[in-house]
């Protein structure tokens, strides 16, 4: 595991510039973000790293996300309760992905918004993944590959959850018809073409000063409209697929061999829903969860030089 924990930042894909700059060192008042930022014990994306601490000094998640969170809650209280008591169901799928791309476009973080189209690609990458070394590589893999915030304006956030529910249901099916699977994939090699660079394409340098909210507290924003815009079911579908997390797991340490990392997942136990009051936490962590597994990947290909 020691050679998994070290990425020298020469090394990173295309010399990519890592968009961190940490302050000169006082062992008398350590700054808690550069030690995470030096911390190599769990490995991620040195890249995806530094936005994620830039965004986790974002003022706004100290001083609104407190608030944010108990006005969200309510308000989605209240959804849930009316649209679980109406006698029919509605959906709108078209207008949600439409303001969710205005509304990061205009009032979250460039820093977030990075992370949230970086998080729907590095998802068909996993996926993919897995079909490649799978029990059925003649499975329907993911071509949803964003480049920018307003690509997402096209389902992405529905289509996301779709193909990983679809996914688990085709993953599964196969196992039962070929039950030698994992036999055959280690004899032939572990697949890591799917395991590539991601391509985002967020403006850094154009700053509007509305554009301020953190990843967090643009998530338990939304997460508001999201109820509002499907149905009851669908929702709690969507909630649910956070904890998918543990599957996925599972899935990716039976091909590898290995669970040494398994320990990082605490999006765990899908048959005991967690509450949707708790669903922005979670996707925030599902996030970071998938951060660290597909620096995983990427470092067991760079092992196996693949």
């Amino acid at each position: 595991m020691q050679s998994l924990q070290k990425q020298d930042i020469t090394s990173l894909p295309d010399a990519r510039k890592v968009p961190y700059t940490a302050k000169p060192y006082n062992r008398r008042d350590p700054n808690v973000w550069d030690v995470l930022f030096c911390d190599r014990s769990i490995p991620v994306d040195l890249v995806a790293k530094a936005y994620m601490l830039r965004d986790l000094q974002n003022w706004t998640r100290s001083y609104l996300l407190i608030p944010i969170k108990v006005i969200a809650n309510l308000l989605l209280a209240v959804i849930m309760t009316v649209k679980r008591l109406l006698p029919f169901q509605f959906s709108a799928y078209t207008l949600m992905h439409r303001t969710a791309a205005f509304f990061l476009n205009n009032f979250v973080s460039p820093e977030a918004c990075y992370l949230i189209v970086r998080h729907i690609c590095i998802g068909s990458n996993i996926v993919n993944f897995l079909i490649d070394n799978g029990p059925d590589p003649q499975i329907e893999k993911s071509q949803l590959y964003p480049r920018t915030v307003s690509d997402l304006a096209d389902n992405a956030f529905l289509e996301h959850d779709l193909i990983l529910y679809n996914f688990v249901w085709d993953y599964n099916q196969a196992m039962l018809t070929n039950p030698n699977w994992l036999h055959a994939v280690k004899k032939r090699g572990i697949n890591y073409d799917s395991i590539q660079p991601v391509q985002v394409e967020i403006d850094f340098d154009k700053r509007r000063w509305l554009r301020i909210l953190d990843l967090e507290s643009a998530i338990e924003l939304f997460k508001v409209f999201y109820s509002l815009c499907l149905t009851s079911d669908e929702f709690a579908r969507a909630v649910l697929s956070l904890q998918l997390d543990e599957n996925f797991g599972i899935y990716i340490s039976e091909i590898i061999g290995s669970s040494d990392w398994n320990h990082v997942i605490i999006n765990r136990h899908p048959l005991a829903p967690n509450s949707p009051f708790n669903a922005a936490r979670d996707l925030f962590l599902h996030g970071i969860l998938s951060e660290y597994l597909y620096r995983y990947l990427e470092l067991q290909k760079q092992m196996n030089n693949v």
